[in-house]
């Protein structure tokens, strides 16, 4: 196999020899001139179709939790009676990278969605006990339990559903809602927001969980306020920008945003902010 170009010191983007793209993952793989010859035993996994905007979020994952998820990922296709997409191992890595960075700074949130989620998905939410289980043990990180239902939720966001129609008028309004949001955080920060960016999809993704709390009427139950009240002390612009949000939603929705919704967005703002160099 042919590595033709370094992503990280154990991660590198190689054509195999049918001359089909892939992802490697392998110990030290990623260092030494390339292109390069490896041989089968250097290489611990590879992942094939993967979206290009992915490849950048590679650099930034540590390699264990690289790993750690591809395992879940691998139960989780033996589990489950749909296919999974190409990224999921990626996405869901990223997923659980951040809930760890939020645990070690002990920034608690409460998912409200967990109980339906777990009566609705049932395999899905066991997947992400399971997975909280061995968090737990291998990195010695504690999550809250209804963190089964963000893993869950990340598997079921990646089902492989080419013929699915969109059926619910809210979709129609959270496309718009998204489109506006971010149109209100280019303008406060005077950013352009690379829509077709991993980094988008990533908040985007975050968006369609507090939107879906909004719709269920379900608001974040947390004991963060006095870390809302520190990071909005800590970062006033994106404080400010987020009560612009927090503006609009109500008056496009009639929905008034909690201090703990807003301290999520603070953190998902903020994130993307970071993310285009502002």
């Amino acid at each position: 196999m042919l590595a033709i170009r370094r992503i990280n010191n154990n991660v590198a983007l190689c054509r195999d020899g049918n001359g089909r793209e892939l992802i490697a993952l392998g110990k030290g793989i990623g260092f030494g001139e390339m292109p390069k010859e490896l041989s089968l035993a250097q290489i611990e996994r590879t992942f094939y179709d993967v979206d290009d905007k992915y490849q950048p979020l590679l650099t930034e994952l540590p390699s264990a939790v690289l790993d750690f998820s591809a395992r879940i990922v691998d139960i989780a296709r033996n589990e489950l009676s749909y296919q999974l997409n190409p990224n999921t191992v990626f996405t869901l890595a990223d997923h659980i990278n951040f809930a760890m960075e939020r645990a070690r700074k002990h920034i608690r949130v409460k998912m409200p969605l967990a109980y339906d989620v777990e009566q609705m998905y049932p395999i899905e939410y066991r997947i992400g006990r399971h997975t909280l289980r061995r968090i737990r043990k291998e990195f010695l990180i504690t999550l809250p339990e209804s963190e089964a239902a963000g893993i869950a939720m990340n598997l079921i966001n990646n089902r492989m559903t080419p013929h699915q129609e969109p059926s619910a008028p809210d979709t129609v309004g959270d496309e718009e809602m998204l489109e506006d949001i971010t149109d209100i955080v280019e303008n406060h920060f005077h950013i352009l927001v690379d829509r077709t960016s991993f980094n988008y999809s990533r908040y985007a993704t975050h968006l369609q969980y507090l939107f879906g709390r909004i719709h269920a009427g379900k608001a974040i139950n947390s004991d963060n306020l006095q870390l809302y009240k520190s990071l909005r002390e800590e970062f006033p612009d994106i404080a400010r920008c987020v009560e612009r949000i927090a503006d609009h939603i109500r008056e496009v929705w009639n929905c008034e945003l909690t201090e703990e919704e807003k301290l999520y967005l603070i953190l998902h703002v903020n994130r993307i902010c970071i993310k285009e160099g502002m």
